[in-house]
Formats: structure tokens, C-alpha cells, sequence
């Protein structure tokens, strides 16, 4: 049977690739799938993020070495989360960038840490969810999705000086909340 894009043609592993995929990623699904809740709420089916960043780990692995299986596997779910949020349009609270130092690349947070993390991620949440709607819009485009002041400009049909004062009052804002809340 011929493969497709969707179901692309597996041959059989050999002992030792079987045992690397046990090892060094299967391993990892249990803390990966905790990790994908915790930080995507929203995502509507983590096995099938975990499903294929397992795949595409694998598929590496069979084009050549795989230094950090556990890293690669959670750097590709992370962004399949991200990708897949994005197409349902749904608003992440935390910045790709400081997800990439995350622990969970090196041992995996803690219960508490997941926990405390969990808890600042909704203070920041509510305190989004307070802004006007549309200094809360240019925050989103900003500082979630990256989008330039000339492109959230362009796409919300406002000036580049208006976005600006929108992202500095929204910012303001926000660390005024989390003041508030005892948050740095």
C-alpha cells in the first residue's frame, strides 16, 4: 500500500530503533501529555499532538541521529500546540519564548511549580480579560502572536502610533493587576 501525506508508509523498526523509540520517547508520553494540558487548556485532543510529535520525533530519528529525543519531542508538540491554536484562532497567555526555558526539557516541574505556574497563568488571564476590547486586541496581536505595530496597524485599520499607545497601556495595565495580586 502506497503512502499518503496522511498515512504515510511505516516500515517495520528494527530491534535496536524499537528499543531507542522505547527509551528515549515513549518514555516521555505520560509527563508530555501532562505538560500539553497544563500549558494548552484549550487544545482540543492532546493525543493527537503527542501522536504526531512522537511520529515526526521518530521520523527523525530515522533520517539521522536525534541528540535530546525528550527536547525534540517537546519543542515539535509545543509547536503543533501552538500551530494548532493558531488555526482555531484560540489566544495562548505565555510567551513561546519563555517556554522554550522551561524545566520540563531537563526533568519535568514539579507538581507546585505546575501549580504556581498554573495560578499566575490565570491572574494574567483575568487581568487580559479586563483590558478595553480593543487594547486587549492589539496586546494579543503584540505580545502572543508577534505581529508587528505596522501589521496590527494594517489588520485592525489604525495607526502605527495607536497601536503603540495600546501595547504601553495595555502593558501598564497588566503590571498593575499582577501588583495587585502580589505578582512580579
Amino acid at each position: 500500500m502506497e503512502g499518503d501525506r496522511h498515512h504515510p508508509t511505516v516500515s517495520m523498526p528494527s530491534p535496536e530503533q524499537a528499543r531507542w523509540f522505547a527509551e528515549e520517547v515513549q518514555v516521555h508520553e505520560a509527563l508530555l501529555r501532562s505538560w500539553l494540558r497544563s500549558r494548552f487548556p484549550a487544545l482540543s485532543d492532546v493525543d493527537d499532538v503527542v501522536q504526531e510529535a512522537m511520529t515526526r520525533v521518530w521520523r527523525a530519528h530515522e533520517a539521522g541521529p536525534v541528540e535530546s529525543a525528550k527536547a525534540f519531542l517537546f519543542s515539535t508538540a509545543q509547536n503543533l500546540a501552538i500551530d494548532e491554536m493558531r488555526r482555531r484562532k484560540i489566544v495562548t497567555f505565555e510567551p513561546v519564548a519563555e517556554m522554550a526555558e522551561l524545566s520540563v526539557y531537563a526533568e519535568g516541574p514539579s507538581a507546585a511549580d505546575v501549580a504556581a505556574r498554573n495560578q499566575e497563568l490565570e491572574i494574567l488571564t483575568k487581568a487580559i480579560q479586563q483590558l478595553p476590547d480593543r487594547c486587549r486586541q492589539v496586546l494579543t496581536l503584540r505580545k502572543i502572536y508577534g505581529l508587528s505595530q505596522k501589521e496590527i496597524a494594517q489588520q485592525l485599520g489604525i495607526s502605527e502610533h495607536t497601536v503603540e499607545a495600546q501595547v504601553g497601556n495595555g502593558m501598564r495595565r497588566c503590571a498593575e493587576f499582577l501588583a495587585r495580586h502580589g505578582l512580579p
